[in-house]
């Protein structure tokens, strides 16, 4: 019998260091016991018991919200400093904006979240807004370090399209506008894709800038979960958790699945070119 490889060892053991703890995490929701470390039966008590909780379906709302948005704003942002950094030809600054735009990636979101209390209160000093810090100071926040994860990401997609298609469809005939809809934004929509899923989900598991910018009317779901954790596990959380794995496996099986059919067509219909060429 043949020996498994180094390779295959360690990736088994990477896989079960990964995905045994979900799994157990899994298990225990179905656990009829107040305490999350001690079985007492099977029951899907705490799933009834998380859908009657309206402070945890609140804060869930909150966040997808928030989340929406945030990725939404942040992929317009990030797509034009990604096209300013690629794109225009080097001017006087460009260096200091580059660096700029991606230094979220590197601060620590505890200055981050700081320095956006400071201008927050400030600006509600002087100009009288906002007035309460909410959905709208967490969303402003999010997008702000949301936009340089997807800059580099839009960025390194645009560095490799081939500019000679795009100056072949404005030789044409073509004003710079319809060339970006039509060649530029379909070869970098896997990257706006890829930058959108990102940030969604970058926001929808923020907890220290939210703690700082948030109020008393805008609480996410990372600050619920974390309140119940200083206070005590209740199971609802790993319930929670276990529903929120599972609609990350759906999509990202349904992701997947369109992905295949897509490339199964495209072998289609090359196949089906090569046969009407012969």
């Amino acid at each position: 019998m043949r020996k498994p490889s180094f390779t295959t060892v360690m990736l088994i053991a990477g896989l079960v260091f990964l995905y045994l703890p979900m799994i157990i995490l899994v298990i225990y929701s179905f656990n009829s016991s107040r305490l999350v470390t001690v079985w007492a039966g099977f029951s899907a008590r705490w799933y009834v018991e998380l859908f009657r909780d309206q402070q945890i379906l609140s804060a869930v709302w909150t966040s997808l919200r928030i989340a929406f948005f945030s990725a939404s704003m942040a992929v317009c942002l990030g797509t034009l400093a990604a096209f300013v950094m690629v794109r225009f030809a080097r001017f006087r600054g460009k260096t200091a904006l580059s660096s700029m735009v991606t230094a979220p990636l590197v601060m620590p979101e505890v200055i981050t979240g700081l320095s956006l209390l400071l201008l927050f209160v400030h600006m509600a000093q002087l100009i009288g807004w906002p007035a309460d810090r909410g959905m709208v100071t967490i969303w402003i926040a999010h997008t702000t370090f949301c936009s340089a994860y997807v800059a580099v990401v839009v960025a390194s997609r645009l560095r490799e399209v081939d500019l000679s298609i795009e100056e072949a469809a404005m030789d044409l005939g073509a004003r710079p506008v319809r060339t970006f809809f039509q060649i530029t934004l379909p070869v970098i929509a896997p990257a706006l894709a890829a930058g959108w899923l990102l940030a969604f989900t970058l926001s929808l598991d923020d907890l220290v800038i939210a703690s700082f910018v948030s109020g008393p009317g805008a609480t996410t779901l990372p600050m619920v979960v974390f309140s119940s954790v200083r206070l005590g596990v209740s199971p609802k959380i790993n319930a929670l958790a276990t529903l929120i794995i599972l609609a990350v496996s759906l999509a990202t099986f349904l992701a997947w699945y369109l992905m295949r059919r897509s490339e199964a067509r495209r072998r289609q219909a090359m196949l089906q070119d090569m046969t009407a060429g012969r």
